[in-house]
């Protein structure tokens, strides 16, 4: 059995999952007329408490989508340095909208220090684009963004006239470690976008969510950029499925994310960083034991990453009984080091 720690994106869609897909009504979406994605839209918008839903293939294109809609051509949107509506999709804000990021350092827990970020908010003038939009991300690198912190935001972009979005890509995993409900973590944004293709396990698709007019702009937006569907009730259905049968089973990936952590931790020529949900950050002192031990390990059929920060991902493909083992290859691989 291979286990691939890398990301949960390399989940397989189960037997019952493939099942659901294959049994699914469908019609011609791009029409409205896909039974299966008019229902997981309505139920996605009404368990996150917001007026409207529009399914997407993916968390870059919903998140996109977001910030197209949030923001004109010559505006600009707040967001920290390593969020991945600034850095992991391709600039796509810049390339396709003309929006100009203004990112900031992010803080330990995944916060952003708003002071800072208040003293970039430009002034109503022409020299500079107009600020419209705070994007943050919940969770970040695993960890579960303080609801306080995003009261705080909420007041924030009150105070300035802004717009809020969140990068949900995690935010079930978020439900789940925090025991709050995706409505209670929506509520304080203006959108949320939600991935469904990570630790929920589907092939493919995303949700963004927020009142009618928004979602009626990103629709637009996700014709101009070809992302209308045709039947793709079949995502739709996979969806609905790992929305029934895959939320509550994140709770076993987070316990396996941590007995991987504290495995790890006590071995030699690591330093783990603490887990919250569904990651463990292990970190080597050069670039040369990283890359050694990766390639170690993909020799047992266990892949990770190269990268001297490594994340390690524990998922639908990963097993309990698969941890201890993975504890003894890498005591193995390091051991191989010395």
């Amino acid at each position: 059995m291979i286990l691939d720690l890398r990301s949960d994106t390399v989940t397989q869609p189960t037997a019952a999952m493939r099942e659901a897909m294959a049994a699914a009504p469908v019609g011609d979406d791009v029409f409205g007329d896909d039974p299966t994605i008019n229902a997981l839209q309505q139920r996605v918008a009404e368990m996150t408490g917001k007026e409207a839903a529009l399914i997407a293939s993916s968390g870059t294109q919903t998140n996109l989508l977001a910030l197209l809609s949030h923001c004109q051509r010559g505006e600009e949107y707040l967001v920290g340095q390593e969020y991945h509506t600034y850095r992991y999709e391709a600039g796509g804000a810049a390339v396709l909208g003309g929006i100009v990021p203004q990112p900031f350092e992010i803080e330990s827990d995944g916060t952003l220090d708003l002071q800072a970020v208040e003293k970039r908010i430009k002034p109503d003038d022409p020299h500079f684009p107009i600020t419209r939009l705070l994007a943050l991300e919940n969770t970040h690198t695993g960890k579960v963004m303080p609801q306080d912190f995003i009261a705080q935001a909420r007041q924030f972009v009150d105070k300035h006239g802004l717009k809020l979005h969140l990068d949900g890509a995690r935010i079930f995993n978020a439900v789940v470690a925090t025991g709050r409900s995706l409505a209670e973590l929506s509520a304080p944004f203006d959108s949320v976008s939600i991935c469904f293709s990570k630790g929920l396990g589907t092939p493919i698709g995303s949700v963004l969510v927020g009142d009618q007019a928004f979602i009626k702009r990103a629709h637009r937006w996700r014709k101009m950029l070809g992302g209308g569907m045709r039947q793709a009730g079949i995502v739709a259905a996979a969806m609905d499925y790992a929305l029934d049968h895959h939320v509550e089973r994140l709770a076993e990936d987070h316990a396996n994310a941590l007995r991987l952590a504290q495995g790890l931790s006590k071995l030699e020529g690591l330093a783990v960083e603490p887990a919250q949900t569904n990651m463990v950050y292990v970190n080597f002192n050069s670039t040369e034991k990283a890359h050694n031990v990766s390639e170690y390990l993909r020799k047992r059929d266990i892949i990770v990453g190269r990268t001297q920060r490594l994340r390690l991902v524990t998922h639908l493909g990963i097993p309990a009984n698969a941890i201890d083992q993975i504890v003894a290859a890498f005591a193995e691989a390091l051991a191989d080091e010395s």
